[in-house]
């Protein structure tokens, strides 16, 4: 079984994530510790809430570091809603914050249009765009559960594996290289949920 860290920073319900983790059969131990990051074949970063906050905690804990080299070293990530902004290099809620950097571009806020709520939250469709295998058996079109106010921009256009479209068309999905990275909530999104951690889950073996 594949050993998996789901990385505890202090940010949003872990349980859930490590829950649905354990239900495709990923070996799963929840941790804000250095060394078994180090030790793990891969790494979940799940993570409600503020940006700076996210990478603040990271840094007290020591995992920032950590968390770079591992992907750096190829190491599985999978990165869920903050798990994935972070990866980026500004974030701009509540000022200016400097990010991981692993990947180019910035995450920013929805603009207010009248009709539409935010944060976005509840069940939207995902399009896929230049995935290879995070959708795999998974249907173009597919509804995913999502809760954010801000989004990922990109600068590599071509790392975008989903796009989703409220207020307008963002990036709700990214693949590059051992990175996988969501905008959505696999663990809150049911069936297709489950079907994208068991895809990970062989990801995580072949990698």
């Amino acid at each position: 079984m594949a050993k998996v860290v789901v990385v505890d920073y202090g940010m949003g319900n872990l349980r859930s994530v490590a829950k649905a983790l354990e239900a495709v059969g990923i070996d799963v131990k929840v941790s804000s510790n250095a060394q078994d990051l180090k030790n793990a074949n891969a790494l979940v970063v799940p993570g409600v809430g503020a940006f700076g906050d996210a990478i603040s905690n990271l840094n007290k804990l020591g995992l920032t570091e950590e968390i770079i080299k591992s992907i750096e070293d190829g190491k599985a990530y999978l990165g869920i809603c903050l798990g994935l902004q972070i990866l980026f290099e500004y974030g701009y809620e509540f000022g200016k914050h400097r990010g991981l950097g692993v990947l180019k571009g910035e995450v920013v806020r929805f603009e207010n249009k009248k009709g539409f709520k935010i944060p976005h939250m509840g069940w939207n469709q995902i399009w896929k765009k230049n995935c290879k295998n995070m959708f795999d058996g998974i249907k173009d079109g597919e509804f995913f559960y999502f809760v954010h106010s801000f989004y990922v921009k990109p600068v590599e256009k071509e790392i975008m594996a989903s796009t989703t479209d409220y207020i307008t068309e963002f990036c709700s999905a990214i693949e590059k290289d051992n990175i996988w990275a969501v905008q959505f909530h696999p663990e809150k999104s049911q069936r297709a949920g489950l079907k994208l951690l068991k895809n990970f889950k062989k990801f995580i073996e072949k990698n």
